[in-house]
């Protein structure tokens, strides 16, 4: 279900390190960055940030917004990040939403694009609280075909939270998806998939939608 994933993931990672060297633009050169960590690139950078964000107020300013690129081991001096962090201080607070900040770094996708990825997400949202846990994916996902389940290396939960891992960044995970997260790892599917098409098929094949 997830491999057509691992390849397109490949393609994109590659195609992003090559678009780099073409972009001056400093929004574009991270976001080409995090996708060439692979589709979950963005959702990397947002765990970071949050981390960094140790009173939970979803903002950062300038140097724990630059922490958290170095932390993530992005190539950006400090010129490209104040530019960046200036374009998303709009009232010049000093300070910047960062979950507004990861949305604008997100690969621009078509409306379409976004509405099938919100009913994957529904489908596998079984109790409907905007977070995918163990618990919604027993309802929608069999583990028991899963072959490290049928040569008991994994129980059904371990199946399961490789599962999640996928959505999930590879520095921390939490076994929980929210919507943004979803839309994130998806933005980066997305990118490296030319053709809206292709792309609704694969996600109601991969989803059964």
């Amino acid at each position: 279900q997830m491999s057509g994933t691992a390849r397109h993931d490949r393609e994109m990672a590659i195609n992003a390190k090559r678009s780099l060297s073409k972009t001056t633009d400093p929004l574009e050169r991270l976001r080409l960055q995090c996708l060439a960590k692979g589709s979950a690139g963005i959702k990397g950078l947002g765990r970071v940030f949050q981390i960094i964000d140790g009173n939970n107020s979803r903002t950062l300013d300038f140097n724990e917004f630059l922490r958290g690129l170095h932390h993530y081991a992005v190539m950006i001096n400090k010129e490209e990040a104040q530019e960046l962090f200036r374009i998303f201080d709009k009232d010049s607070s000093g300070t910047i939403d960062f979950d507004e900040f990861l949305v604008s770094l997100r690969p621009p996708m078509s409306s379409a694009r976004k509405e099938v990825i919100m009913q994957a997400f529904q489908k596998l949202d079984k109790t409907g609280d905007g977070v995918i846990t163990i618990e919604d994916l027993r309802g929608v996902y069999n583990a028991k075909y899963h072959t490290k389940y049928l040569n008991g290396e994994w129980t059904e939960d371990q199946v399961f939270r490789a599962f999640l891992d996928n959505f999930d960044s590879p520095d921390e995970k939490d076994g929980k998806i929210t919507t943004e997260e979803f839309m994130n790892y998806y933005a980066g599917v997305s990118a490296s998939i030319d053709t809206d098409i292709y792309f609704i098929i694969m996600m109601k094949k991969a989803w059964k939608l």
